[in-house]
């Protein structure tokens, strides 16, 4: 943050639009720093999927409920775009990013990313991140767990999940999803919503939720990883592990899933609208 100039003498104006000019300069390369990582990790491809992996993750649970008027279903689509919006959260990432990070942390990260296992591992991201692999690792999921069952891979699991806090951060959006969906099946059944009632009853299942979301990124972490031998497996934890790699994770994940909470109460209100019982 920038101070406005008082009058200076000449002299003392022109070192201070100097030291001005460079705090700028240097703020614009944290920025696109910032973007770079973004860019060259798999994290921009992840936040582009996840309006339509919310998106999906709600109507999915709707679609159960029964035939919904054409109209409801296409503002449902349409509210969803507009709170999940991509553009916006992959801005506010790249902020938390350049205000959560020094720019040698950034640097260290971006290099790695440009790396060959890098660019390995970004790659095989950014493919488990598209809609195509959610449901391969729907359908394969059991068979890759099988397949894995005692080998050196699956014990890698663990230390890549405290690594990356990957169940963690799916626990957090799952109970969100759920959130969203409770409540706009309570005014679905007439009932008066109270979102804090409902987010109190989710998180009480969390325990639960979270053995069910862990199986599923553990299937997801059998597919995204699989054209990883154990040695790259094993290094890519050890970046995640150094000073730089956990600190990126961690405000990367956080940046995420703020970026996803704060939309949540809205949409709970805007389906409890579309959903009560005047739309049907």
């Amino acid at each position: 943050m920038f101070n406005t100039p008082v009058p200076f003498p000449r002299l003392m104006a022109g070192l201070l639009g100097l030291c001005l000019a460079l705090a700028l300069s240097t703020r614009l390369q944290a920025s696109e720093l910032a973007n770079s990582v973004i860019s060259n990790s798999a994290l921009g491809v992840v936040i582009d999927q996840y309006p339509k992996m919310m998106t999906e993750g709600i109507s999915q649970g709707l679609s159960q409920t029964g035939q919904l008027n054409p109209i409801v279903k296409a503002g449902i689509s349409g509210m969803m775009t507009q709170a999940f919006d991509s553009t916006r959260m992959r801005r506010q990432v790249a902020q938390d990013l350049d205000q959560g990070m020094s720019q040698q942390a950034l640097a260290r990260v971006n290099d790695w990313y440009q790396s060959p296992l890098g660019e390995k591992v970004a790659a095989l991201e950014a493919r488990a991140a598209m809609p195509a692999a959610w449901r391969v690792i729907e359908e394969q999921g059991s068979a890759l767990v099988s397949r894995y069952q005692g080998s050196e891979r699956a014990r890698l699991f663990s230390d890549f999940d405290r690594a990356s806090r990957a169940t963690e951060s799916a626990v957090d959006t799952a109970v969100a999803i759920q959130v969203g969906f409770a409540t706009a099946m309570a005014a679905f059944n007439g009932a008066v919503v109270d979102t804090e009632v409902v987010r109190q009853r989710v998180e009480s299942q969390r325990t639960m939720l979270r053995g069910m979301v862990e199986q599923q990124v553990y299937a997801g972490y059998l597919y995204t990883y699989e054209q990883l031998s154990n040695e790259e497996l094993r290094e890519y934890i050890r970046f995640m592990k150094t000073e730089a790699g956990d600190r990126f994770n961690r405000v990367a994940t956080e940046s995420v899933q703020q970026a996803i909470l704060e939309p949540i109460d809205a949409i709970a209100v805007g389906l409890a609208r579309l959903l009560g019982p005047a739309s049907r």
